[in-house]
Formats: structure tokens, C-alpha cells, sequence
């Protein structure tokens, strides 16, 4: 069976929210618990936290973590993980983002699934069903629509597909509409061609890096799941994550 190897790319410096990686929910901080929930998959061979700061280096270690250390100038998140990645062994490459502490293994391994399931597929990623309008109008929620073999055709900002007769009706408009989770299962081999590819024109235009694979002809499959609790990026979502988690802990 192919090796998973999941990449975490955490940076200490975030402009809106600094030292976010260190920062405390409960006993644990946000990337102890990311970690965690990934190294509870039933596909994941190998964790590891990709990191430019030695803070991040220290802390995962200490909780007993592999971390390898990565350039501080690299642009991106995808860049930081194919650093790693050219060091290893491994088939399959996801990279899950170090500020989803909710993420539970349930939700990606939906696309590690899909992903051992067929060798064909370069790329991997994961898609929620969108329930409100507020969700189809926010140029911050991307939004996917895949062909009849669950396959990306386009990932967009705005509101695709448009609904040109919805009569006012408020379901018939968010009917069939899915909102994209912003988690990448590569090959090795893509990955590794993906960050040598220029910038591309869509990707330019909508700010996002998904589209220069498909501009490049490179097969997206989108596994649907459910829809996942935020991720922290503001004070305020970590004011929301801390409340959240004190309320599920209660539940206990």
C-alpha cells in the first residue's frame, strides 16, 4: 500500500494572529492538537510539522512530535511541504493546515481514501455541502463545481454556478452549491512538479494557487464531507475556538 505522509506547514508569524501555532487551547496549543488529530487517521504513516521558527520546533518536540525545519523565505504553504517532502519517503502528501485544531480525522481521511483508491488521481481535496446564502455570497468561502466523476472543473470566489432562475427561492439558490476545504492530497511526483510551475493566469485573478493545477491540466478529485468547525485566523476566531472548545470539554 502507498506510504501517507501528512505534512503540517505551521509559521510563528502570522500578521493577524502572531505566534498562532503556540498559542493555548486548554492544556494544549493549536498545533499539538492539529498534530494529534492527524496522527489519529487510519491512513497516515508518518506526522510531521514544517516550520521556519525554532519556538514551533521546540514545542513540538517537546510533546513528543517530529518537526523538520524549513527556510523562512518560502512563499507558501504548499512550497514549505514540497521542501520536506523531496527529503522523504512517501507516496502520498497531504498538507493540513496547522490553525484547523478541530479538524477531526474523520473529515480528511474521507480524501485519503479517495486517494488510495485510485492511482490516477494527482490531487486530492475535500468539498461541504453550503447551506446559507451568506456562505455562496462570501468571496472568502471558495466555492468548487466538479464534473460527474467528482472531479474539479473550477474553484471560484464568486457564487458558481449561478443560479439565473431561482424565483426568489432561497434553497433552490444554494441547492447543489459546495463550499471548498482548503486541504491538499498530492502524489509525490505532483507536488513536487506543482511548486516548480509559474503562477498562472486564474490563479492571478481569484488569488487562488488550486487553480494553476487545473490550468495545467491536473485532475482535482473532490471527496465530500461534512462541514468542518473554522479555523483560527483573527483574535476573534480564537476567542470563538477557546469558548468552543471549554463547551465541548463540559460535554465530556
Amino acid at each position: 500500500m502507498d506510504k501517507v505522509v501528512i505534512i503540517i506547514p505551521a509559521r510563528y508569524g502570522s500578521k493577524r494572529l502572531p505566534g498562532k501555532p503556540l498559542l493555548k487551547l486548554g492544556t494544549k496549543s493549536i498545533i499539538q492538537h492539529v498534530y494529534e488529530n492527524a496522527a489519529a487517521s487510519k491512513f497516515a504513516d508518518r506526522v510531521i510539522v514544517a516550520t521556519d521558527d525554532r519556538r514551533i520546533e521546540q514545542e513540538v518536540r517537546g510533546f513528543g512530535g517530529e518537526c523538520r525545519m524549513t527556510p523562512a523565505g518560502i512563499r507558501s504553504g504548499s512550497d514549505r511541504i514540497a521542501f520536506v517532502a523531496r527529503s522523504i519517503q512517501g507516496d502520498i502528501i497531504m498538507n493540513l493546515q496547522g490553525d484547523e485544531p478541530f479538524l477531526k480525522p474523520a473529515v480528511f481521511d474521507r480524501g485519503l481514501q479517495r486517494a488510495l483508491a485510485d492511482r490516477d488521481i494527482p490531487v486530492v481535496t475535500l468539498a461541504a455541502r453550503i447551506r446559507t446564502t451568506g456562505e455562496l455570497d462570501n468571496p472568502n468561502i471558495v466555492k468548487v463545481v466538479c464534473d460527474t466523476a467528482g472531479c474539479a472543473l473550477y474553484f471560484s470566489r464568486f457564487p458558481v454556478p449561478f443560479v439565473r432562475d431561482d424565483g426568489g427561492n432561497l434553497v433552490k439558490r444554494i441547492n447543489g452549491h459546495y463550499r471548498h476545504i482548503g486541504i491538499y492530497i498530492f502524489r509525490r511526483r505532483t507536488l513536487l512538479e506543482f511548486v516548480r510551475l509559474k503562477q498562472s493566469f486564474l490563479e492571478r485573478m481569484e488569488n487562488l494557487e488550486q487553480l494553476r493545477l487545473l490550468e495545467n491540466g491536473y485532475r482535482i478529485a473532490v471527496a465530500v464531507t461534512g462541514n468542518p468547525p473554522a479555523g483560527i485566523d483573527t483574535p476573534e476566531d480564537l476567542a470563538r475556538a477557546r469558548a468552543l472548545f471549554t463547551k465541548k470539554r463540559k460535554a465530556l
